[in-house]
């Protein structure tokens, strides 16, 4: 079984991945790294990380939310978050990304916030 599932959907023009599992060194932040850059590479650029099922971020699944982050900008896109677990919020808290990060805990809002 995987890692890290990740279903992408689209909401106006807006893809959101709902993600559930793992996001960890090896196959969780290469698949996070390859369902983000088919988006971009698909003309889809504006991203939204549905983080509410997610389980577990190690170091390396940080690292791969600030590279999908930085390459969906070098794209002209914007990525976002939604429904960050308490253990997620903690993490970014701590190595300080959170400001990095635009995120919301609504859908509407997150998808509204695009336009």
């Amino acid at each position: 079984m995987a890692n890290l599932n990740i279903k992408d959907r689209q909401t106006n023009d807006v893809t959101i991945l709902d993600l559930s599992g793992k996001i960890t060194i090896g196959e969780g932040s290469v698949q996070l790294r390859e369902a983000v850059r088919r988006q971009l590479d698909e003309g889809h650029k504006k991203i939204l990380l549905n983080l509410g099922d997610v389980s577990y971020v190690d170091s390396s699944g940080i690292g791969e939310l600030v590279s999908s982050y930085t390459t969906t900008n070098h794209n002209g896109g914007q990525l976002k978050l939604l429904n960050q677990t308490k253990k997620i919020h903690d993490l970014l808290t701590i190595t300080k990304l959170l400001t990095v990060f635009e995120s919301f805990d609504n859908e509407e809002a997150a998808v509204a916030s695009f336009k």
